[in-house]
Order: C-alpha cells, then sequence, then structure tokens
C-alpha cells in the first residue's frame, strides 16, 4: 500500500492538481491568438534561448571543475557532460538517481571513487542554494515585486530566509563535523556505520569516501570562480524568459526577470516536495500574470522555456550517455551497486 501510494496515487493527485491549477491560469485563453503567436514566434531569440540554457549547464559544469580541482583537475566539459547525463538518466530511471549517475559516470571515467565525487556534487548544489537564496532577498529587498493579494515581499524574504539558514546551516556541517566524521568514536560515525552495514557496505570506508569529496577550493581564485560561476548561472538562468518574451514580442524590466526567476524557482521546489508535476509552468504563469504579461504570450514563453530545457538537457545528456557505452539498464544497475559500495 506504501509503494501504491508513492508511486501511483500521489503522482496522480498532484498531475489532477497541476491541470486545475493550469485550467485557473488560462482557462479564457484565446487559442487562435496562442497559435498565431506560436506560428510567428522568432526564431533568432529562440535560438539564444537554447544557447542560454546550455551556457548555464556549461557554468554549473565549470563551477563543479573549481571544487574538484583538489582532488583532480577534470575538464569543464566532461563534467557538463556528466551533468546532462544525469538528466538523460533521470528520464528512464527512478526521480533521484541523476547525481548518482553524473557521479558514477566521472568516478568510472576518471578513476575516483564515486563516494568523493558524490559529495563535490553535494557541496555545489548547497552553494547554488546559498545563492539562490541571496538573490531572492535582493528581489524582496529592491522594492520592484507586482502587488498582488498578500505580502509577497514578506512570503520571499521568508522563504529566501529558511533557504539560506538550510543550505548555509547544511554546509557548515559538512565543513564542521568532516573531521569528527572520519574518526570511529563519536556517535555520528557508530549511527552511520550503523546504517551502512545494514546496506551491505563498510561504514569506515564509505565515510572516508564520502570525506574526501567535503573540500572547498585551496586557491582562491578557485574559490572565487566556484562562487562567479553559481552567481552568473543565475544570471543566465533569469535571462531565459527574456530571450522567450522577445521572440513572442514581451518586454519586462530588469528586475521583473530577477522576480520571474525567484518565484519559479520556488514553486518547482515546492511542486517537487508535494509532488505536483509541472509545478514550474504555474509558478511562472502566476508570476508573469502579476507582471501583467497577457495569457497567450505568458503560455508561450513558459512553453518555449521549459520545453527546450527538457529537450536540450535530456537529449544531450542521452547522447553523452550513448557515447560514452553506457548502457541506461546498466547506468542504473552500477550505480544503484555504487551507492552500496561506495568505498569499495
Amino acid at each position: 500500500m506504501k509503494r501504491f501510494v508513492k508511486r501511483w496515487l500521489l503522482p496522480v493527485f498532484g498531475a489532477g492538481v497541476a491541470l486545475w491549477l493550469i485550467f485557473r491560469l488560462y482557462g479564457g485563453l484565446d487559442f487562435a491568438r496562442f497559435m498565431e503567436g506560436l506560428r510567428t514566434a522568432n526564431p533568432l531569440w529562440l535560438a539564444v534561448l537554447a544557447a542560454a540554457i546550455l551556457l548555464e549547464q556549461l557554468l554549473s559544469g565549470w563551477k563543479w571543475r573549481q571544487i574538484l580541482a583538489d582532488v583532480k583537475p577534470i575538464s569543464t566539459l566532461r563534467l557538463t557532460g556528466a551533468l546532462l547525463a544525469g538528466y538523460g538518466a533521470n528520464v528512464l530511471v527512478p526521480v533521484g538517481i541523476s547525481p548518482l549517475v553524473r557521479a558514477w559516470l566521472v568516478a568510472r571515467l576518471d578513476g575516483l571513487r564515486m563516494g568523493t565525487v558524490l559529495a563535490t556534487t553535494v557541496i555545489a548544489r548547497f552553494l547554488d542554494g546559498v545563492v539562490f537564496a541571496l538573490f531572492a532577498g535582493l528581489v524582496a529587498a529592491s522594492g520592484r515585486i507586482p502587488r498582488i493579494e498578500g505580502d509577497l515581499r514578506l512570503g520571499l524574504s521568508i522563504a529566501g530566509a529558511l533557504n539560506l539558514a538550510l543550505f548555509g546551516g547544511l554546509l557548515w556541517v559538512l565543513f564542521r563535523y568532516r573531521e569528527v566524521f572520519l574518526r570511529d568514536g563519536p556517535l555520528p560515525a557508530r549511527i552511520f556505520d550503523r546504517i551502512a552495514r545494514r546496506l551491505g557496505t563498510s561504514g569506515p570506508e564509505l565515510r572516508a569516501s564520502l570525506a574526501g569529496g567535503i573540500i572547498w577550493p585551496r586557491e582562491s581564485a578557485r574559490r572565487i570562480a566556484a562562487i562567479a560561476a553559481a552567481v552568473l548561472g543565475k544570471l543566465v538562468a533569469a535571462t531565459h524568459f527574456l530571450w522567450a518574451g522577445l521572440a513572442v514580442g514581451v518586454v519586462l524590466g530588469p528586475w521583473d526577470y530577477l522576480f520571474l526567476m525567484v518565484f519559479a524557482g520556488f514553486a518547482m521546489v515546492l511542486g517537487r516536495f508535494v509532488r505536483i508535476p509541472a509545478s514550474f509552468v504555474f509558478g511562472a504563469g502566476f508570476a508573469l500574470k502579476a507582471l501583467g504579461v497577457a495569457d497567450e504570450p505568458a503560455l508561450l514563453m513558459i512553453l518555449f522555456s521549459y520545453i527546450f530545457t527538457i529537450i536540450l538537457m535530456v537529449g544531450v545528456g542521452l547522447v553523452v550517455l550513448w557515447q560514452s557505452g553506457i548502457d541506461i539498464s546498466r547506468a542504473r544497475a552500477a550505480t544503484e551497486a555504487e551507492a552500496e559500495h561506495a568505498g569499495g
């Protein structure tokens, strides 16, 4: 029953909620005007949108390279390919396995321990969370937020503060207790070892493997580069709606694009947490309505951004897996095995 609820009931309920919310947002859509906007969309700006989506992933790969540099220097393109491979594998295997695929692929190609590589992906993800929280605070403090029912500024401020406390706190815990985690005596290590034994692997070896990836670049230039890559990545993400809007003749203010990025990002995270699919669609749709964008171009902007992201990231990711000579089923089996024996 638990598996049925988790695998079928919650997703079906989430899909129903998503359809209801999208209908509430776009129930009065003029389909003829929507199709006309689709036919006349400027392909030049759509090409720029596609380039921006790939550039954001390239910046993520560059950021990961800075964090991994003290373990082993790896090219940005290879790490970007591994990131995209994770997205590609996520289409065909259970949701949430993409970090394992990325870590397993890099570890396999570069002779590293999977646990070490996996820990560096966690550091990169937490850094992104901190930077996103700072952008949320910046948007809330700017005063350039649409006036709608309720205190949106307060909501963004609280959400940003919670995000900063969560990811900043997790980073602090990782680095503060890394050495404690390596010793056999402390309670956290004993609890971890007990869990590892139930998974059929060696706790001390797995702890050593993970701790090897809990690092921050020793060189100040790489530290600055990692933070700069995270900031630039968010700025590039904010331009997705700029290019999609220009394709259909919509131009907004600079702060509006930052607001869209932050609001849609929070909606997507919340939707994943409560298992509601297409949360990005109605989150961005709500934000565009608040900014006064008509339904038809707003929906086109959202669909262009969403569909291009899926096609490019997943499509390129599957090509990377194929070129690496990796069968999807074998990748899944290997990542699951490595997860249980990451220290081996």
